[in-house]
């Protein structure tokens, strides 16, 4: 139960309070014992230091984290100290990425068969001199897959719903599908349209 809880998801804002990133509860508690990080209370922007952090009382319902002499409320947002640029860093070409992207839809039929009956197509074939990259690869159902062979969406009268881009990085791609309510107040709708890891 402990260790669910110290997973759990933490915003991270830099001193502008744009968000950054999310890092875990238990790296969270680190930067702000460390001093490179306050807390921040969603509910009125109040920021805490470890010491103040450390004499709430968590609400009823709330998450916490029990030691030896105290309830630790769980943070859900803390802001960096020294940190005031944007990162730019560029979403990883991977499996599990391709399949955020496409939202687990096959690109050709538009359905969502499930993970297992899904796999990555190379728009233009390997054998066609197609690479594995963002703008040549797309979810396909198996049966697609299948029926398009080793040809072109063109060749194969498969026309695409989506041509495929390399995704945008955004701060949030590593919150895991986790969606924390009082982070609303800190990050735009756009940030939860797709969430990658970087």
């Amino acid at each position: 139960m402990v260790a669910a809880v110290l997973d759990r998801p933490t915003l991270v804002l830099n001193r502008n309070w744009q968000p950054v990133g999310v890092a875990t509860v238990a790296r969270s508690l680190v930067k702000v014992w460390n001093e490179t990080a306050r807390i921040v209370d969603p509910a009125d922007y109040q920021q805490y230091d470890w010491s103040d952090w450390a004499l709430l009382q968590p609400e009823d319902g709330d998450p916490f984290i029990r030691t030896q002499r105290l309830r630790l409320r769980v943070p859900e947002v803390i802001t960096l100290t020294n940190y005031d640029r944007l990162p730019t860093n560029s979403v990883t070409f991977s499996r599990r990425n391709v399949f955020k992207r496409d939202r687990f839809t096959c690109q050709y039929c538009h359905q969502q068969p499930g993970s297992e009956e899904l796999t990555i197509d190379h728009v233009i074939p390997r054998s066609q001199g197609g690479a594995s990259t963002w703008e040549n690869c797309v979810l396909a159902c198996i049966e697609c897959n299948a029926r398009k062979a080793d040809r072109t969406p063109e060749q194969a009268r498969m026309p695409l719903r989506h041509q495929p881009t390399r995704p945008v990085w955004r701060p949030l791609y590593g919150s895991h599908g986790v969606r924390i309510n009082s982070w609303s107040k800190f990050v735009s709708e756009a940030y939860w349209n797709v969430e990658l890891e970087s």
